[in-house]
């Protein structure tokens, strides 16, 4: 049987990492964010789950009108005038009745359909929203690497309006390194929605998700090989 995605594994991991996270940078914005990103893996590993779980009171409604609307209809054909066809030479009122049945069996066909999609759609909208989320919080984590410019991590020269570099060249590359592993964990988290539901407008937001978050990750390594290369300098010098 294949082993799926574990959302608690995801918290568990995302709950160290915060962990971490503080105690190599207790008041830096970052310890925050994590906190937040942690709170939110736990609310979207019992979300994803609801999206595989049956609107129980929707579905017994759904039924009832479904049911009544087929009564409806046998009602209204047992009473038309296609019952009197051979009663009536009438062909204009006999044109008349079929055109009014034919009309109501589209409209009845045309809402079970939009009732039974219902649920569906109401999952997708939750998912879409929650996976929204998911996306804007990985921008997030994207501004707090943006000013980590690992060239001028050590340089002297800064103007008056320079974000403030006080980190040593290990400190930063821990920092760009957590920041690629939150990143990680986004894509994981809207990855749970692919283990409950194979609704292709969800499946292909979760693809962009992680899409975003292998992107914004791709390019902090490439600043933590920057640093990489700068050490190997530094060690040959």
């Amino acid at each position: 049987m294949r082993e799926g995605l574990k959302a608690a594994k995801v918290v568990q991991t995302l709950e160290r990492l915060h962990a971490r996270i503080r105690e190599r940078f207790p008041d830096a914005g970052l310890t925050q964010v994590a906190q937040e990103l942690v709170d939110i893996a736990k609310a979207t590993s019992a979300r994803a789950r609801r999206v595989s779980e049956p609107f129980v009171l929707l579905r017994a409604a759904v039924g009832v009108v479904i049911v009544a609307t087929i009564g409806l209809l046998g009602w209204v054909v047992i009473h038309s005038p296609l019952q009197n066809l051979t009663l009536s030479p009438d062909i204009t009122a006999l044109a008349q009745g079929l055109n009014a049945v034919v009309n109501l069996l589209v409209i009845a066909a045309g809402s079970t359909w939009f009732l039974m999609s219902l649920e569906q759609r109401l999952k997708r909208r939750r998912a879409l929203k929650d996976l929204h989320e998911l996306r804007s919080f990985a921008h997030v984590i994207d501004m707090h690497q943006l000013t980590k410019d690992p060239t001028v991590v050590l340089s002297k020269q800064r103007t008056s309006s320079s974000p403030a570099r006080e980190m040593t060249r290990f400190q930063l590359t821990r920092y760009l390194e957590y920041c690629a592993e939150m990143l990680a964990l986004i894509g994981k988290l809207a990855a749970l929605y692919s283990e409950y539901t194979r609704d292709p407008q969800i499946v292909g937001a979760v693809n962009d998700v992680e899409n975003l978050s292998t992107d914004l990750g791709r390019k902090i390594w490439q600043k933590i090989t920057i640093l990489s290369d700068l050490d190997e300098s530094q060690a040959k010098a």
